[in-house]
This record gives structure tokens, sequence and C-alpha cells, in this order.
């Protein structure tokens, strides 16, 4: 179903569906031999949204019927994992050295399903604020709270919708707009309007200031371009096609999610605006971290770009 201004989802629809697919393959990283990462709710997030083409994300080993028919596929759904664990890193990465700098407070944009207000050292006095869609928040503290785990900081849900008046409701709940704070926007930003996007980093320039940070995940420069949206298109196809087969049943079309529309560069405006910013292409960033597209695999490699940026305004 195509996106409107207003929708709203489940855990299991839409949007929110895809917060349980990247749940997916940070429960197989954090399974993994030598693992970037440790989310032990990720697994467990699978589990309680029951039966569903997410499950497929979260497997070892894809059903032999599927693996026989596609054989490049087991190799495609790595490289997936590969790419989710080192975004994963990223950002972990980030909201640490910011609260070792001294910045007690967090701002986590599209919270989805990752457990960092659980998982992260935490130095003592930080303050996690947590946006997401109601329903998403809901799920995901109803299934923690089940489990008796308890957050490393103290930790702050915010239920609004980002496309709507957001900082109102953080300062309502304590966010301290004349401190230093951390924000992340991950996973987020194609599933956004262009104009909608602009206004989310007009309203965090807003609230933050001199000595605030940022990390970013922001869609590559073709991601609008016709061979862009062409190759996305053709990923999303093969991705749908296998997991209809494995799972028996229709797959949405991603393209009705995300906007595929013209953006402002994210690093570009971050200095515009005073940020003292570093921009890593996502092939790069994976290296660093030690993984890599697969060979004779290069053309599905990811084109996002992965931003990092502290304040400054010098």
């Amino acid at each position: 179903m195509a996106r409107t201004d207003d929708d709203s989802w489940e855990i299991t629809e839409s949007v929110g569906a895809t917060a349980l697919g990247v749940a997916g393959a940070r429960a197989i990283e954090t399974e993994s031999e030598n693992p970037l990462i440790s989310d032990p709710f990720a697994r467990v997030f699978l589990n309680a949204a029951g039966d569903g083409l997410w499950n497929m994300f979260g497997m070892s080993e894809l059903p032999p019927e599927v693996a026989e028919a596609e054989p490049d596929v087991a190799l495609r759904m790595r490289a997936r994992v590969d790419y989710m664990a080192a975004r994963t890193a990223f950002f972990d990465g980030c909201f640490l050295d910011a609260a070792n700098a001294g910045v007690r407070q967090a701002v986590i944009l599209a919270a989805g399903l990752d457990l960092r207000a659980w998982r992260l050292p935490w130095p003592d006095g930080m303050t996690v604020y947590e946006l997401d869609q109601p329903k998403v928040l809901e799920f995901k503290s109803s299934t923690v709270r089940q489990h008796g785990a308890q957050p490393t900081c103290h930790r702050v849900e915010v239920a609004v919708d980002l496309r709507q008046d957001w900082p109102t409701a953080l300062r309502q709940v304590g966010f301290d707009a004349s401190t230093p704070s951390v924000w992340s926007a991950e996973g987020l930003l194609p599933f956004l309007p262009a104009v909608a996007q602009d206004l989310l980093f007009e309203r965090v320039q807003a609230l933050s200031v001199t000595g605030s940070w940022i990390a970013v995940e922001a869609p590559g420069a073709e991601f609008n371009t016709p061979e862009g949206r062409e190759r996305a298109r053709s990923q999303m196809q093969r991705y749908r096609d296998v997991v209809a087969k494995a799972a028996g049943r229709e797959v949405p079309d991603f393209e009705d999610l995300w906007y595929f529309e013209d953006r402002t560069d994210v690093a570009d405006w971050l200095r515009g605006h005073g940020w003292d910013v570093s921009a890593t292409p996502a092939e790069e960033l994976m290296a660093r971290y030690g993984r890599s597209t697969p060979e004779g695999l290069e053309d599905d490699a990811p084109r996002s770009v992965f931003v990092s940026a502290a304040r400054s305004d010098s």
C-alpha cells in the first residue's frame, strides 16, 4: 500500500515490518561466530511478532528449495546482514563517543526495535529519548518488560510521528535544548519525503547547541537517478520473489514505502550550518569493520553514506 501523509502502522505492518526485518539481521549477526554487535533481544522481537515475512531475514539458512532455485541468495542475505551489522556498530560507536566526551542526552529518531537504551554501557546521568510511532514503542517496551530487562540509562519514550511536531513533544518530556545532545537518524530518511527530511534537520539544528553530535545514514548521490531507482527496484524485486517463494505469500513492495525524490545532501547541509562533518561511503564503512560485498555482487553493494558530525559553529 502506498504511503500517505498521515499513515501509521503496527509493528507487523508497512514501515513497522521493516524494523522487524532489521531485527532479523541483528539476530543473525548476534548469533554468528564473530559478531560485530550484541543484541540479545533481536530474536525475542521476532518470536513475539509471530509468523511473518520478517522471519526470512532472521534465518541462518534458507529453505533448500529457495537455495537451489536462487544459489546466490544466501550470499546476498549474508551481505545484507554484514551491512546491518556495520551500520549498527557505526551508530553504537557514535553514541558512545559522544557520551564519553561528556554529552548526557541522546535522541534516537525512529528508534525502531534496536535496544541501545538497554545494551550499551552508558555513563551515569545519561538520558536516552526514543522517538517513534506509538504502536512501535508499545510493542518494544511491552516485549522487553515481559523479559525483565532494565535500561542501562534513563530512557524516555516519545510516541510521535516524525512528520508531526516532535520537538514540542520532546521538550515536554524533559529534553534540554540548552545543553549538548547526540542525535541519530538510522534507517529513516528514505521513508520521509524530501521536504520532511529538510524539516527534520532544521528542527535538529534548532535544538542543538555547540558541542552536540549527530550520526546519519544518508541516501547516496544516485538515490533518485534513473539508474539508482532501477537498481533499487531490481534488488527489491529479487528479494520479494525469493521471500514470496519461501513464505508462500505476497511480499509488500518497498517502493511503496520509500520516497524516491531529489534530496538535500546531508553532509553538505550540516557543513553549511556549523558542523564539522565526516562522510563515509557504505562500502568503506563495511571494510573498516572487516566486512565486504561478496565477489560478483558488487552491483548490489549499498550506496548509502554514513555521516557523523559535531557542531562547532566555527
